[in-house]
């Protein structure tokens, strides 16, 4: 029996970088997982899953619209009769200096990487509790922990998913439901591949590991806090940032 047969997981922001990489290891895994993004995007992550032999969907979803996020979990749970795992990983930037950011630009970043988790965990908490039984997983950042320049409202937003999460540890413990947030720090991702080599390399510079991390290595710390074998963690951030902040 695979780690997570039987259990079904929604991953927001799967279309690809790590949520794609978290949804193709959970579905490696045995799960069944939803793959959300705008649109169709997340089609060619369910495709590939598919093509491995795993079971995924797509789930068309805008994070931000809190309407819409409850009914996706609501039609998950009619049409599959549980959801077990929740991964919070939907996230955009919108960088700027703080007396150049524009209202709009705040708004938007606490929107998608904050205030989405807070409506598709208040969702997802109904079918969980009434299973006595259920994994939530926020994707924050080593930027929410340790700041960083120009980006104020990324970090805010980071550093609130893990406030959250540990506060709703607290609530929730008592029904066996875990609360876990996984801070990434420097990952390969569309982005950092775009950057400088000049810039990568003074990135790289700050961690003793002497490289970026992967997806992969990213997704396998979500598994983990997913499965049993975490089952009497709660509350806690998994760092995953080759030791640049500890």
């Amino acid at each position: 029996m695979s780690q997570f047969d039987g259990q079904v997981a929604l991953v927001t922001g799967a279309s690809r970088g790590i949520g794609r990489a978290i949804a193709l290891g959970l579905a490696r895994r045995g799960a069944l997982v939803l793959a959300a993004a705008r649109g169709a995007n997340a089609q060619p992550v369910v495709d590939e899953i598919a093509a491995a032999g795993g079971r995924a969907e797509v789930v068309a979803l805008d994070v931000t619209d809190g309407v819409a996020a409850a009914g996706v979990v609501s039609d998950i749970v009619a049409r599959h009769g549980r959801l077990d795992i929740l991964v919070n990983n939907a996230g955009i930037t919108r960088d700027q200096l703080m007396l150049r950011m524009k209202r709009a630009d705040w708004d938007e970043v606490i929107a998608t990487n904050l205030t989405s988790a807070f409506t598709l965990c208040q969702a997802a908490l109904k079918p969980m509790l009434k299973q006595r039984r259920g994994r939530i997983v926020a994707i924050s950042s080593v930027v929410g922990q340790m700041g960083n320049a120009g980006q104020a409202n990324y970090a805010a937003s980071k550093a609130g998913l893990i406030g959250f999460c540990k506060s709703l540890a607290r609530e929730v413990g008592s029904r066996h439901v875990t609360v876990n947030v996984v801070a990434p720090g420097f990952i390969e991702t569309d982005m950092t591949r775009a950057l400088a080599a000049e810039t990568q390399a003074q990135w790289i510079a700050q961690v003793p590991l002497g490289r970026l991390g992967t997806p992969d290595d990213v997704a396998s710390a979500v598994c983990f806090l997913a499965s049993d074998e975490a089952s009497y963690i709660t509350g806690q951030i998994l760092a995953v940032n080759g030791g640049m902040y500890t």
